[in-house]
């Protein structure tokens, strides 16, 4: 069948079309009604519905695509409105909802055609289509909206797929889209790719490149295992050279492979934010944000002029990496104990409103004071800070962020026969894997009834009485320990949770006495004593 022709809207007073569509808001999305009127008068294109600039610009991508495409639009009054007309929309994959509805709005496509459909992604001056950010939010933001089928461009379908209760259908050019509408040619749907069945593979067991390299730090690849194991925030404490860093960075190497659903929020963030997607649609390995300190508290805790997201949701489900804490702004830091304690971040900006996830393993580094060599005992290393100077970069770090922080250990300095000694054997560092993975499922199952919580580190105070269950014992060691080092409430709450990741590594079903006096001593490091 062939194309209707222009020519017939000549006496045409106005046509209007309605295309369904979305936009980004932080890394949600939220429903648009892309609404197109052509109606004769001085030829305009007009944009309303708080469109951004991206938004607008894209009018001379959508003219210049179908004309290039073959499709023409005659001389005429565009009006072209994004509902709801009170929420600002930005970014480019509107391009092809507006495309749909002026091919709609000049009878190239039947109207009755993109009804129930949803329509997502950019448009290039050849017609050909593009994918954009937030592929994922935008998919599931048109099912909620009750839409069954969705048309993205190509590369993006997959992405789109992941989406269950929605049909996706991928299309290379704007000519694929009008033979779909218009019968000729349909689309193929596209099925979810096979990465599901995938699951983990992108993080081969056994792969420990950092871990195995690590010597003469017993004590704090024990920190790292018991972090790993119940998603607790690390704090280390010690003299440059001493491998801080390189601990940090074995920790993610320790962590349990994603679940599905943790995949696909990390999907969904890592999307939102517009960096590389893996070919198969799916992000299975957990995030490692290491930011430098000069990071600003936008940069950091999100925000800007679109409310995206910062480091701290870019490390949602893994391990957000502050090296030199103290060297950070002091208003950043402080900005990280809500989401440290909700695993959310919410913005309020005379732009809008946003809540953002964070629900990440903290590991900070630092030295324990100006030259790094306080408490130092290695020969050659000597602190020559007056006391007034490591007094004033100690409190850089406040005591509520430091009350947020489960295990603060101090790392030594490597004496030169553990640095030459052999490597931990590859065996050990498995059976380190391997205890976490049992701890973190043991977790699971005892938490499965709470939305929300996944591990111990998750679990809130008022849950804690039925969940945490204590020796008597270690209760009497609990209080002792309390009223001696005039531990908070936050505090006592953090080592119960502690104590019952490390009796999850023993398998224990109790919390007892050596645990608790194990994760008593984490609370303060030996440098801030």
């Amino acid at each position: 069948e062939a194309i209707p022709s222009p020519v017939r809207l000549r006496h045409v007073v106005s046509m209007l079309a309605r295309v369904h569509s979305a936009a980004l808001t932080g890394v949600d999305g939220f429903p648009v009604r892309v609404e197109v009127n052509v109606s004769r008068g001085l030829p305009s294109f007009a944009v309303v519905g708080l469109p951004e600039g991206v938004v607008r610009e894209g009018r001379e991508r959508v003219l210049t695509g179908l004309a290039n495409a073959g499709y023409p639009i005659p001389p005429r009054r565009i009006t072209v409105n994004l509902a709801p007309a009170d929420v600002r929309k930005d970014g480019s994959a509107l391009d092809l909802p507006i495309a749909v509805g002026l091919l709609a709005a000049t009878d190239l496509v039947p109207t009755q055609s993109v009804e129930g459909l949803g329509f997502y992604g950019e448009l290039g001056l050849d017609g050909r289509m593009k994918p954009v950010r937030g592929t994922l939010a935008a998919v599931s933001t048109m099912r909620e909206a009750g839409l069954s089928a969705v048309i993205l461009p190509g590369a993006a379908a997959a992405e789109g797929a992941l989406v269950r209760g929605v049909r996706v259908r991928g299309a290379d050019s704007i000519t694929e889209v009008v033979g779909h509408l218009t019968g000729r040619s349909p689309l193929p749907l596209k099925e979810p790719e096979e990465a599901w069945e995938r699951a983990g593979t992108d993080r081969r067991p056994g792969r420990w490149e950092v871990i195995d390299s690590i010597r003469g730090q017993p004590g704090a690849l024990r920190a790292l295992e018991i972090s790993a194991a119940g998603g607790h925030n690390l704090l280390m404490v010690g003299p440059p050279g001493t491998g801080k860093t390189l601990l940090a960075r074995g920790l993610a190497e320790l962590l349990p492979a994603m679940s599905r659903s943790e995949a696909l929020d990390v999907t969904r963030v890592r999307s939102a934010s517009g960096l590389p997607m893996p070919p198969g649609g799916v992000v299975w390995e957990r995030p490692f944000r290491a930011p430098h300190h000069t990071v600003s508290h936008a940069g950091l805790l999100g925000g800007g002029p679109t409310l995206g997201p910062g480091e701290a949701t870019l490390a949602h489900r893994g391990v957000l990496l502050l090296d030199e804490l103290p060297e950070f702004s002091r208003r950043a830091l402080e900005a990280l104990r809500q989401p440290l304690e909700d695993g959310w971040i919410r913005l309020a900006r005379a732009r809008g409103r946003v809540t953002l996830p964070a629900r990440f393993v903290l590991v900070a580094a630092m030295n324990p004071c100006p030259c790094g060599y306080a408490g130092s005992d290695a020969l050659g290393q000597e602190c020559r800070c007056d006391p007034m100077k490591i007094a004033r970069y100690r409190t850089r770090i406040s005591g509520p962020l430091m009350d947020r922080i489960d295990l603060q250990v101090h790392v030594r300095t490597v004496s030169p026969a553990d640095l030459l000694a052999r490597v931990e054997p590859r065996a050990t560092v498995a059976e380190r894997a391997a205890r976490v993975g049992r701890a973190r499922t043991v977790q699971r199952l005892r938490y499965r009834d709470l939305d929300g919580v996944e591990c111990n580190a998750d679990l809130q105070g008022g849950l804690l009485d039925g969940r945490i269950q204590l020796d008597p014992k270690a209760r009497e060691s609990l209080t002792a320990a309390a009223t001696a080092l005039g531990f908070s409430a936050r505090a006592c709450h953090r080592i119960l949770r502690v104590a019952r990741t490390i009796s999850d590594l023993d398998g224990d079903a109790r919390v007892s006495e050596p645990a608790v006096l194990e994760a008593a001593q984490y609370r303060k490091s030996p440098c801030f004593s």
